[in-house]
């Protein structure tokens, strides 16, 4: 498997438990003691995750589309996504996700996510 296959793999996943409103899906997507940094104040590990993705409104999606991967240890992936969160009673919004994934044992998860708005 390549490393956007990976990379892609993982947002995949990510994606399918934010659509669902699946706040313990998106983090079981995340290392255990991953650095998560939303739109709001960072936290660490999954129970911070689970609590961001429990606040966001119903209805709300994620669309992402890799624009960089790199390896950078063999048990170790960047990622630069643009991601486009859809709301059911506002316009999307558009953000740069920056990920580092891990395999920890076998199974690729994220252990650093960072995002930021695009500057205009």
């Amino acid at each position: 498997m390549n490393d956007e296959d990976i990379l892609t793999g993982v947002l995949d996943e990510w994606k399918a438990g934010v659509d669902a409103h699946d706040p313990e899906r998106v983090a079981a997507t995340f290392t255990e003691d991953a650095v998560f940094q939303g739109l709001r104040p960072y936290s660490v590990g999954r129970e911070g995750v689970a609590a961001y993705y429990d606040g966001q409104p119903l209805g709300l999606t994620a669309d992402h589309r890799v624009l960089e991967v790199r390896r950078l240890a063999e048990d170790v992936v960047l990622g630069y996504v643009a991601v486009d969160f859809g709301f059911t009673d506002r316009p999307a919004l558009a953000v740069l996700l920056g990920v580092v994934l891990r395999r920890v044992d076998g199974a690729w998860l994220i252990g650093h996510y960072q995002v930021s708005r695009p500057t205009p």
